[in-house]
C-alpha cells in the first residue's frame, strides 16, 4: 500500500487531487476509470440544492480521455427537474482544461413502501466465504489494484470466460470522509470487463470508453459484487455486461462497450 489516505484528497469545493491509488493498469500517470465514477457519482449526490427524497437509478459515463492523476476539478449541473425524476450532469476535468469524463445521471423520487418489492437473481456465495484473489501482474506496486480487495466466486482476473467478484475499497473515496455504499458500487463497476475477459491480457486490449450502471435498489454494507460476462465480435466490438450485488442480492446492472485490438509491438 502507499502512502496516502485516500483515492482523492479534497483542496476546497470542486478541487481534488488524486493519489497513488487511483493509478490503473495500463497507463502509470493515468487514474482507474473506477475512481473517477464514484467521485463524479458523488458528485451528483452533493450538488448544491440535490433533493434529498431523490436517488440515483441510472448513470452513464462517457470516458473521453484517460483521467491523469493530479490535480481535478469537478462541476454538476441540472439538465432537468421534474416532481419525480430529473437528470443531473457531472463532469471531472484536469485543472484549468477540458473534461477527460462525464456522467449523466437519472435520479428518481423514492417513495417508501408505497410499492410491492419484487427481487429476481442469484444468491451468491457471501465474500466472507470465498478467498482473496489476487489481480493480474501489474508493473507497480500501488494503484487501484492494491487498494481494492477482491474475492472471486467465479473464475479469476487470469482466467478466460465470465467472472463472479467481490470487492472491496480498503481506504475512503475522499481522504478523512465516510465512505459510501454507492461509493463502493460505482467504484467496482468499471471492472466488469478485467473481471470476465475472454481475450489474453497480454495480446490484446480491451478498453471501454462507457460505463452505464443501472440501480433497482440503494446499496448496503462495505463489499459489492460484480458478476460479469464479455462478448466480443470479431470487428473489435465488444460488451461486458454485469449484475451488481451487495451482501443483501441484486441491486442492478452495469454494461461496458469495448474496444478490441491486438496489443502494438515494439
Amino acid at each position: 500500500m502507499g502512502t496516502a489516505e485516500g483515492f482523492f484528497e479534497r483542496r476546497d469545493v470542486g478541487r481534488f487531487t488524486a493519489t497513488e491509488y487511483t493509478r490503473g493498469p495500463w497507463d502509470a500517470g493515468s487514474q482507474h476509470a473506477g475512481p473517477p465514477a464514484a467521485l463524479l457519482g458523488r458528485a451528483v449526490e452533493e450538488r448544491p440544492g440535490a433533493r434529498a427524497d431523490m436517488r440515483i437509478a441510472r448513470i452513464t459515463y462517457e470516458i473521453l480521455r484517460p483521467v491523469p492523476i493530479g490535480e481535478l476539478e469537478v462541476t454538476t449541473s441540472v439538465l432537468r427537474s421534474g416532481r419525480s425524476t430529473e437528470v443531473v450532469e457531472a463532469a471531472i476535468a484536469p485543472a484549468g482544461a477540458a473534461p477527460v469524463m462525464l456522467a449523466r445521471a437519472l435520479r428518481i423520487r423514492v417513495a417508501q413502501e408505497s410499492v410491492p418489492a419484487v427481487v429476481s437473481g442469484p444468491q451468491l456465495p457471501a465474500p466472507g466465504e470465498v478467498e482473496v484473489t489476487p489481480f493480474f501482474p501489474v508493473p507497480w506496486d500501488v494503484g487501484y489494484h492494491s487498494a481494492m480487495e477482491t474475492r472471486f466466486t467465479e473464475g479469476a482476473f487470469v482466467e478466460p470466460g465470465p467472472g463472479t467478484c467481490w470487492m472491496r475499497m480498503k481506504v475512503p473515496l475522499i481522504a478523512g470522509e465516510e465512505t459510501r455504499p454507492l461509493d463502493r458500487v460505482l467504484i467496482a463497476a468499471d471492472s466488469g470487463n478485467g473481471i470476465s475477459a475472454v481475450v489474453d491480457f497480454g495480446r490484446y486490449v480491451f478498453i471501454n470508453s462507457d460505463l452505464t450502471v443501472h440501480l433497482h435498489r440503494h446499496p448496503v454494507g462495505e463489499w459489492a459484487c460484480v458478476q460479469a460476462r464479455t462478448s466480443v465480435d470479431g470487428a473489435g466490438i465488444g460488451l461486458a455486461d454485469a449484475m451488481l450485488h451487495d451482501e443483501k442480492g441484486p441491486i442492478g446492472r452495469s454494461a461496458q462497450s469495448l474496444y478490441v485490438a491486438p496489443r502494438r509491438t515494439a
